[in-house]
């Protein structure tokens, strides 16, 4: 009997989450029992809509744009779902005889997989989560599709910036990198560097609470030395009373919307130190640039979401793919199968043996784990100085 498979985006989309995608639509072709392979438009509220879309037909010539296309293909959202709604997704499923149901997010999407998973119960029909997040702060796996390029970007970006930064040393520049709660895209921006000394300069993660005074002092004593400091920081930083640094300006649910926290630091550089600032807020672009998108991160993208399918196909359900480091000095990974249950709303954060005692840089522990998964080495330059 033919059956039908179902794909679900959730969240915020990444530069690689059509990669997951396209990986699930070729898996699925191997199957000549499966009949259609449904996309949600629009997320979960495509679902309670019934908006679906057969991409089965679709030609591999445009498949392959899914690997270079960013953010969502078929869309997503934050759709706030009611109890009543996973009975009533549940029906629509068994009504489109759908036989295997993909959910492509993060923490969120994961919890909704997981209801979806216990809302259908013993009806035969498998779900499986595929793990989808530039935050990196989903539960288990060593990492998730779409933070290496998110990691690549801030990289690159910073890179850049402190050439400009080192050839014009006259003021303090504050990045400003996605991640409220986990610092790992801030994180990342240590790979800027190719030697000792380089920029970043000082980087500050959500992780450890944020004293101004010794900001300050970190960055006043940097400045008389270099005349020019690159400092990136996390949107979510917080004080000792894990009050964020800047009163966020809307909150609902999950969803948080911060005031600038880089303008907020520069203006108190400037104020304080009497030391000219500017800040820089890359967001949105950090997730959605195919420009700076991470090989390896694409590559592993349309491996989850291939596994994914795979091991609903052959009966598996209630579970997540998950990445896991094979030990060696080679980079590489295996997928496993992770129970749902230990991902749904679990976060993940920065752990301590990867953040610097003063909790003002990183590692070289972090920076050794983060290095492969931002693909191809970072873009060279030449300077005089």
């Amino acid at each position: 009997m033919k059956s039908s498979v179902l794909i679900v985006h959730g969240g915020a989309p990444t530069a690689v989450i059509n990669s997951s995608l396209y990986g699930v639509i070729t898996e699925a072709k191997k199957y000549s029992d499966i009949d259609k392979v449904y996309a949600a438009l629009g997320g979960s509220k495509g679902v309670l809509d019934e908006n679906f879309l057969d991409l089965k037909s679709i030609d591999e010539k445009s498949l392959q744009l899914l690997l270079e296309t960013p953010a969502s293909a078929i869309g997503t959202s934050r759709y706030e779902l009611e109890a009543s709604d996973y009975a009533k997704m549940a029906e629509i499923i068994k009504r489109n005889n759908i036989k295997y149901v993909l959910f492509n997010g993060g923490n969120g999407s994961m919890d909704t997989c997981g209801k979806i998973y216990n809302a259908l119960g013993n009806s035969g029909i498998n779900v499986v989560g595929i793990p989808k997040t530039i935050d990196n702060d989903i539960s288990i796996t060593d990492h998730a599709p779409g933070f290496g390029s998110a990691a690549r970007y801030i990289a690159e970006t910073v890179n850049e910036v402190a050439q400009d930064v080192k050839s014009l040393p006259i003021h303090v520049c504050v990045i400003e990198a996605l991640g409220r709660n986990a610092g790992w895209i801030t994180a990342a921006s240590a790979l800027a560097r190719k030697k000792e000394g380089d920029a970043p300069h000082l980087i500050y993660l959500p992780e450890r609470p944020f004293d101004e005074e010794k900001f300050l002092d970190d960055v006043k004593r940097l400045y008389d030395k270099l005349g020019g400091v690159v400092v990136v920081v996390s949107e979510g930083l917080k004080n000792k009373d894990g009050k964020p640094i800047v009163e966020p300006i809307f909150e609902v649910g999950r969803s948080v919307y911060y005031g600038d926290v880089s303008s907020h630091l520069s203006n108190l550089v400037i104020k304080r130190l009497g030391i000219k600032a500017r800040n820089e807020k890359p967001g949105i672009c950090g997730r959605a640039s195919i420009a700076f998108q991470s090989t390896v991160d694409r590559d592993e993208a349309v491996l989850a979401g291939s596994t994914a399918m795979k091991a609903a196909y052959e009966g598996n359900t209630g579970v997540m793919v998950g990445f896991e480091r094979i030990p060696g000095d080679k980079y590489q990974i295996k997928t496993i199968l992770i129970p749902i249950s230990q991902v749904m709303l679990h976060e993940r954060v920065m752990p301590e043996n990867f953040i610097s005692q003063r909790g003002n840089d990183v590692t070289q522990e972090f920076i050794k784990w983060c290095k492969p998964l931002l693909g191809q080495g970072l873009k060279e330059f030449i300077s005089f100085l």
